[in-house]
């Protein structure tokens, strides 16, 4: 069986810390905290699950934190995890059978990031991260904002979740960075775009994001998944902007990177043509949309309400405004599978059965 240091950085996370400790405490074989500067109950909490608490300057930068808090790791592996993480009890028993099976000669162990979850459990966005790593190996932190692990050599992908559960948002601290990375005078890469663009996106300075994505687009160098999603988030901020012709040109260019359609694009595609309510060509994208799958092997963001209820609840919309109710009362079904107790869903639901059931004398 190997041996696990788990390693992490905190600031000011007295709400969810002993929340993460208390799902991975039997897991692991050393818990080491890095502490940035909080000035709450944090270090007093982390305390109760070790006496290895240590503290590090922020000085914006994740990277070097990160990177700070693996020092002190002794074990054979390193995990990571947020202090707002936490392993369900499902992905607790795959772990520790994970622990006492895993060849030693694996550099490291890939994990789904579940980033969210609606209010039904369901995964809204899920990603695989480099999450088990081999302490010898030395693998390094990259990235002041959005970093990534720099990892080579064995790797494998495991079924294993770690969930994040956000209890609040940093408003403005990532852009602040991006910023400051900026008034330096920083070279700015594909990746460093592309993240950039999102920050702006999610603090509703869309004009501005447009431009980071194009600048992604435009780099030859940089992941292809990065382009894809550039595109798919350039056209999010052109609707949220009102122009749906450059809205629908961002989604067909995400085809130039992804080669075959995604649903994410697809039911974006149909919700274009919805809100015009050119429902054929609308119905015909979201059908296409439940038809695909993500790959579980991919490593880049996957939305499974675009593949799975999503597209159904919308076909239930426009097939009732063809008058083809049928039809609607089946997609509003399949939805259901997913959102059995969402209030848009029972609506329909009520709706629909009250004019079948006139319509067929039921």
């Amino acid at each position: 069986m190997v041996t696990i240091s788990l390693c992490m950085i905190v600031k000011n996370e007295e709400e969810v810390l002993a929340r993460c400790l208390e799902t991975v405490k039997d897991i692991v074989d050393e818990i080491n905290i890095v502490d940035t500067g909080s000035t709450d109950r944090t270090v007093e909490i982390a305390k109760q699950y070790t006496d290895r608490v240590f503290f590090f300057e922020w000085i914006g930068n994740f990277a070097a934190a990160r990177n700070e808090s693996f020092k002190y790791a002794t074990k054979e592996y390193i995990l990571y995890l947020d202090a707002d993480d936490v392993l369900l009890e499902e992905d607790r028993k795959k772990f520790k059978e994970l622990k006492e099976t895993l060849d030693q000669s694996v550099d490291s162990v890939s994990m789904y990031y579940d980033a969210g979850t609606d209010e039904f459990g369901n995964v809204t966005l899920r990603y695989r991260r480099n999450r088990l790593v081999k302490r010898e190996k030395n693998f390094v932190w990259k990235g002041d904002c959005h970093q990534y692990l720099e990892v080579y050599g064995k790797i494998i992908n495991s079924d294993i979740s770690v969930t994040h559960k956000k209890v609040k948002h940093s408003v403005g601290r990532n852009l602040n960075i991006y910023q400051n990375k900026i008034d330096r005078g920083d070279k700015f890469s594909a990746r460093d775009y592309f993240y950039y663009g999102n920050e702006l996106r999610e603090n509703g300075h869309y004009e501005k994001a447009i431009d980071a994505y194009d600048k992604n687009i435009a780099l030859k160098e940089g992941w292809i998944e990065d382009k894809v999603y550039a595109c798919i988030n350039k056209a999010d901020c052109y609707r949220f902007l009102g122009d749906l012709e450059n809205e629908l040109k961002s989604l067909f260019q995400s085809f130039e990177f992804s080669k075959t359609p995604r649903a994410e694009t697809c039911s974006r595609i149909g919700y274009n043509f919805q809100i015009k309510r050119e429902y054929n060509a609308a119905i015909y994208w979201y059908n296409l949309a439940t038809q695909l799958h993500p790959d579980s092997a991919k490593w880049s963001f996957s939305y499974p309400a675009y593949y799975t209820w999503y597209p159904h609840l919308q076909m239930c919309v426009c097939y009732y405004n063809l008058g083809q109710l049928q039809k609607s009362y089946y997609h509003n079904e399949e939805a259901a599978k997913y959102r059995p107790q969402d209030p848009r869903i029972l609506h329909n639901k009520k709706l629909l059965e009250e004019k079948l059931g006139i319509r067929v004398g039921i």
